[in-house]
């Protein structure tokens, strides 16, 4: 079967060298939209993770399934190739198929998976992950981000004797945290009113919520938006006064900003934080680490152990690419090459006319394609000028929902592809705005949020009881 080529298509002109760009073909999607069909009765919402899910996508043009990948390149079950700055939402630090973290996996496999007592290589990630992460005096492990986000928040209720919960940022699927969201069906009211959120980058509104009552403060340390140079050593400050432990959420600052994450990145270390994604190169690993102190209520007062915490591949996946990081100096690499892409993008945005419409911000190795309803595109939806932008690159054979993932893998050659890519693309979108076409160039049905609403969230202390109460559901 044909795939999208990976190199921008050019055709010459008579006027000169360069001429117009054809748009080549779209993917054909055959086989992705046979087993969507067979998915349908069978799978509740079709995905086992949103995020790559076709409601992220533009249905009727995106691919919905990938078969394999190698280094930056995938390839779907229509036999169609992208170059991918997914990275399977974020867990590939290294690339597909690394052959360094494949082949420790498969060494690890000759010999076992799981076992009926330890495996040395518990001890062995543990120790290697106290010598990178700040203040991880001791390390638990599990298997998703939510697993340990949830165990953060039970010790920290065990160890202040307090209830309540305050938030910023996606935290998982469990009940403390999905509560303070609009998608709570399922949710006892008892477990809502013990959850809080404040605003990033915003201490009036963490000190608004803040009350004698908090067990913890719990957050993503950076999500695309810089922080205020005051504002998390003050959140930390203001967490010891109060005697709120203070949680970092580190599931996409682990391992990439900086080897030690955010708390390095950032000098700041907080009192237990929380990483997955990037450890263990695709293999399925979460880590909870902090003060021994707190994490010793692990033994005997606080429950959290599960059958899979000890399995021995993913373990093995995780040395190998804890090394692999470490010896490339993996993070400083991504960051150059991402500042690079953010910028040259930001430059074409502006060369295009679309300074006001769309930017690229975030850090070198996570950043986020931006679309505002303002300016020459006040008549335009920003999901649906998103949406033709994943339509056009998808045309040139890039798979892209938003952001930019980087992984060992991505070269400065794949760089210059995409931005190339987005010469063609931010044309296509400059022409569609000025003539308020945006919807009609539309092949198939735009993404759609996450969340149905996603302000409005922050909440306030109740002034007679001292209590906290959502501001608006």
């Amino acid at each position: 079967m044909s795939a999208p080529s990976i190199e921008p298509t050019v055709r010459k002109s008579a006027s000169g060298p360069r001429g117009t760009r054809v748009n080549p073909p779209l993917p054909s999607i055959t086989e992705s939209d046979a087993l969507y069909a067979r998915a349908l009765p069978l799978i509740p919402a079709v995905t086992q993770t949103l995020a790559k899910g076709p409601t992220q996508w533009v249905k009727g043009v995106a691919p919905k399934y990938l078969l394999r990948g190698e280094g930056a390149r995938v390839w779907d079950v229509d036999g169609n190739t992208y170059l991918d700055f997914m990275m399977a939402v974020g867990p590939l630090s290294l690339g597909y198929a690394n052959p360094v973290v494949d082949e420790a996996i498969r060494d690890q496999l000759h010999d076992g998976i799981v076992f009926s007592l330890m495996h040395p290589l518990e001890v062995e990630v543990a120790e290697l992950i106290r010598d990178v992460v700040p203040g991880a005096e001791m390390v638990r492990f599990s298997k998703t981000g939510c697993d340990v986000t949830t165990a953060a928040v039970r010790l920290a209720r065990a160890f202040t004797g307090r209830s309540k919960v305050l938030c910023c940022g996606y935290h998982g699927w469990h009940d403390w945290y999905i509560a303070a969201t609009d998608r709570d069906r399922g949710i006892p009211d008892e477990v809502k009113n013990l959850t809080h959120t404040f605003a990033y980058n915003d201490l009036a509104s963490f000190e608004a919520a803040l009350d004698g009552d908090t067990a913890c403060v719990i957050l993503e340390p950076m999500v695309f938006e810089h922080p205020h140079p005051d504002f998390l050593p003050e959140l930390a400050e203001r967490c010891r006064q109060n005697g709120t432990l203070l949680i970092f959420d580190e599931m996409w600052t682990g391992f990439r900003c900086a080897m030690g994450g955010a708390q390095e990145r950032f000098g700041v270390t907080a009192d237990l934080a929380c990483f997955s994604k990037a450890i263990a190169n695709g293999m399925p690993l979460s880590v909870l680490t902090g003060r021994s102190d707190v994490m010793r209520l692990l033994e005997k007062d606080v429950f959290f152990f599960t059958t899979f915490g000890g399995e021995a591949l993913s373990l093995a996946a995780a040395r190998a690419t804890i090394h692999e990081l470490r010896a490339n100096n993996v993070p400083a690499r991504l960051e150059r090459l991402g500042s690079s892409l953010r910028d040259r993008y930001n430059a074409l945005a502006v060369s295009h006319g679309l300074g006001d419409v769309t930017r690229c911000v975030g850090l070198g190795c996570r950043t986020l394609v931006t679309f505002d309803a303002k300016g020459p595109a006040f008549a335009c939806n920003p999901l649906e000028m998103k949406s033709l932008m994943q339509q056009e690159l998808l045309r040139r054979g890039i798979l892209w929902s938003g952001f930019h993932n980087l992984s060992a893998a991505h070269s400065e050659a794949d760089i210059d592809v995409l931005l190339a890519a987005y010469v063609d693309c931010l044309r296509v979108l400059a022409t569609a705005i000025s003539s308020n076409t945006v919807r009609a160039a539309l092949l198939g049905e735009p993404v759609e949020p996450v969340f149905r609403r996603v302000g409005g969230f922050n909440t306030k202390p109740k002034a007679a009881t001292g209590g906290i109460q959502h501001a608006s559901r």
